[in-house]
């Protein structure tokens, strides 16, 4: 694809929020020290959408002596500028940095300051597509008319309603061209909408001369279909860009906005997170989540910890344990005292991380943008040297410009910007009616790449559902007496053993629930207790954990064991046929799980997996798939929970079950709706295709520009001859691409899925 390179100023310009750059206040305001005389400063660029754009941001700062790093991040559109607070003896003032940004073309503010652009150039793109596709059949039917031999002044009276409707989709359709070229050419730079711009205006104004001429032939047809095929390109590509940047906000909003702190005197006081400071006693009710890392003061509760370790059981918090930002109460209210500020805590530490991992696969390049800065001064020096060659030559000026004008149509890169998202949106097509949809298209081509998977456990090769494994070696008696408690707590055990049990349950009026143990009833016949060993039967020394792996329930009267309920997660369906035919295909597989070892080592028996890691954190998780990717492997990540997202970002591909975390949905390439872990197998397979398609059809358009250019110089073709033959280019481009649809025939079930890049002849059902 062509790279815009539209500058920040014009999508401030649009949104009504051009503004003045940050002061040297602001930005040291907004600045981290990270010790030993560094700072790092974040800014945001909504301008940049394209490889072209981070490669000239980064090495108009790296160039810069104040500089240590700079990571321009696509996802979240921020830079990340670690600098130097003295170079020999001066002092960095740092608005410098923020002018260096503004001198490529793309204004810089603080990030999070509220001046980041909501993204709605998808939107004018298709309206831009919709207008000038519009534009160009009605222009088409006129020109049927002229070419079937209309007498001069219906052709005449046909050229200026074609110039009329021609007008307003040029303007309209072609302002991203257009200023793109402008804020390149006004840099000393160019890009490839450099030629499409003046292929368009040239083409559109020799059109006009002929028809103010009364001349046989007018090119309105040719500008304004050129013009929509271009825009059609550059459509499917941002499409396909604009699915992967809700990652990162969507964990932020997980973070509350403030916290009840209780003061010295008595009294409490709401006070933004960003405004709470170690020593502060913050009060955490029930159903809120953790606004910084602390330790607990006083109160007992279940905390959902799934953001840490992934795991949908709860974990049990007394005074003095620490906790971590981002987690959820649950249960009993808590008194905790803050031991990090905000932008310290673990929240923040994970949207580092994946920030971190995606600015670094932001750098990814296709094929198509690394031809981009070959392609513009190629055909500037062609059309130029074929306008001099026949002009000088030849005599007839006017027909020079003609071919030059034809030169610049027939190598439009029409058919080179659409042969990677053409085929990603056929692929991604395919993939939804399967049952998997597709957040990121370059994710397929990365997915074909893929040589080691690591699965998560809990929600991933499990489904996330506890299940009753003993029932059937207790009494219904006890069963009933359990499933009573259990009706009146949300605790997911208490939810699966409820499940096991129909019929009438006994109605207890005095029931106590001790967040963090369990639940205790008060009877004629003793007190019975439903929960941990420890709480049920206070006097049991025995170790359960450590004896088998499945989590275990307790019922008991007066302290005395009635019976023990054995919960076990359900294996995903699938699972151990994804696993078979991975491991067939030569895929290096690993579990990585924050769980207790013991239960991960008993999953990955169940599904034949020989290499399992537990106790992992999110941070490991993610440094696990950096240190793959070191050793030279591509790693593709399958996990579903918040603790997986910063792992999904750090990992060359990522994929999630749509029962995953909301933020575990976002930060994955692909989410697969359906409970069948094949999916990932059959994701694969069709990743593969598509890369050979994409391959195909970047022969093609070579190939094209091989045949189409040595014609156009040659004078035999026309503009309306070159925009033919571009829009044809195209159109077998769109063919090769939708074979990905018409492989040999499929059966209606899933089968074995072959991942081999050869046609697998298997679909969801």
């Amino acid at each position: 694809m062509s790279c815009c390179a539209p500058g920040t100023e014009i999508a401030l310009e649009q949104a009504g929020l051009k503004r003045a750059l940050p002061s040297s206040e602001e930005l040291m305001l907004a600045s981290r020290d990270l010790g030993q005389g560094l700072r790092q400063t974040d800014l945001s660029v909504p301008g940049v959408y394209c490889g072209a754009c981070i490669t000239t941001i980064e090495n108009m700062l790296t160039r810069m002596p104040q500089v240590e790093r700079a990571r321009v991040n696509l996802s979240s559109k921020r830079i990340s500028i670690v600098w130097m607070e003295e170079v020999a003896g001066v002092r960095t003032d740092p608005v410098d940095l923020a002018k260096a940004v503004a001198a490529t073309g793309y204004e810089a503010h603080l990030f999070g300051s509220g001046l980041e652009i909501s993204d709605d150039m998808r939107n004018k793109l298709i309206r831009a597509v919709g207008i000038t596709g519009f534009a160009a059949v009605n222009i088409m039917l006129l020109s049927i008319s002229v070419w079937s031999g209309a007498d001069a002044a219906t052709r005449d009276m046909f050229h200026w309603i074609s110039a009329l409707i021609a007008a307003p989709a040029l303007i309209y359709g072609g302002r991203f061209f257009y200023r793109s070229a402008y804020n390149a050419l006004r840099r000393g730079r160019t890009n490839m909408d450099v030629p499409i711009a003046l292929a368009i205006t040239l083409s559109y104004g020799v059109s006009i001369w002929e028809t103010m001429h009364s001349g046989a032939h007018a090119w309105f047809d040719a500008t304004v279909s050129l013009l929509f095929f271009l825009l059609i390109g550059r459509a499917l590509d941002h499409v396909m860009r604009d699915r992967a940047r809700s990652a990162i906000s969507g964990l932020a909003r997980l973070s509350p906005r403030g916290a009840t702190i209780l003061l010295d005197d008595g009294n409490r006081e709401y006070r933004a997170v960003s405004e709470i400071t170690p020593g502060d006693r913050v009060a955490i009710t029930a159903g809120e989540r953790i606004p910084v890392d602390g330790r607990i003061v006083s109160g007992n509760s279940d905390l959902d910890v799934s953001i840490a370790n992934g795991e949908s059981g709860p974990r049990v918090v007394h005074a003095g344990d620490l906790i971590q930002a981002g987690t959820l109460n649950l249960t009993g209210p808590l008194v905790m005292e803050a031991t990090a500020l905000a932008r310290d805590s673990f929240l923040s530490e994970i949207i580092g991380l994946m920030e971190a991992a995606e600015g670094g696969r932001a750098r990814y390049r296709r094929l198509a943008d690394r031809a981009a800065q070959y392609y513009s001064p190629v055909v500037h020096l062609l059309a130029l040297t074929s306008f001099i060659a026949w002009g000088v030559l030849g005599g007839d000026w006017k027909q020079a410009m003609l071919i030059a004008i034809a030169v610049l149509i027939i190598t439009c890169p029409c058919a080179l910007g659409i042969a990677v998202p053409v085929v990603q949106v056929v692929a991604a097509g395919r993939l939804f009616k399967n049952g998997i949809m597709v957040k990121d298209g370059s994710g397929m081509e990365r997915l074909a790449e893929a040589d080691t998977v690591l699965f998560d456990k809990t929600g991933t090769l499990t489904l996330g559902q506890p299940q009753l494994m003993n029932g059937a070696s207790i009494s219904l008696e006890a069963m009933q007496i359990a499933a009573s408690i259990a009706a009146n707590s949300l605790h997911p055990l208490s939810q699966a053993l409820l499940r096991e049990v129909g019929g009438p349950l006994t109605v207890f009026e005095e029931i106590v629930d001790i967040p963090g143990s369990g639940m205790e009833v008060r009877t004629s016949s003793g007190t019975y207790r439903l929960g941990n060993r420890r709480f049920a039967c206070p006097d049991d020394s025995i170790d359960t954990e450590t004896r088998h792996s499945a989590s275990e329930v307790v019922l008991s009267i007066d302290g005395r064991e009635i019976a023990q309920f054995q919960f076990e997660d359900r294996i995903r369906p699938g699972a151990t046929a994804a696993i078979a035919q991975l491991e067939r295909a030569g895929f290096t597989m690993e579990i990585v799980s924050g769980d207790r070892p013991r239960a991960v080592e008993a999953v990955a028996q169940r599904v034949g997996i020989s290499m399992w890691k537990g106790e992992l954190s999110p941070a490991d998780k993610a440094n696990r798939c950096v240190v793959l990717e070191g050793e030279g492997r591509h790693v593709l990540m399958v996990g579903d929970g918040i603790n997986d997202a910063p792992a999904l970002a750090a990992a060359h591909v990522s994929m999630a079950p749509a029962t995953a975390a909301d933020i575990g949905r976002q930060a994955a390439d692909f989410v697969f709706m359906r409970d069948d872990l094949r999916a990932v197998s059959f994701a694969i397979d069709i990743s593969k295709r598509a890369g050979n398609l994409i391959r195909q059809n970047f022969a093609l358009a070579i190939g094209y520009n091989i045949i189409a250019v040595p014609i156009a110089l040659a004078g035999y073709a026309t503009p309306m001859i070159a925009a033919i033959a571009m829009s044809t280019s195209s159109l077998l481009v769109v063919a090769n691409a939708l074979r990905l649809n018409v492989f040999e025939k499929t059966p209606d079930a899933i089968g074995e899925t072959p991942v081999t890049g050869q046609s697998s002849g298997v679909r969801f059902a």
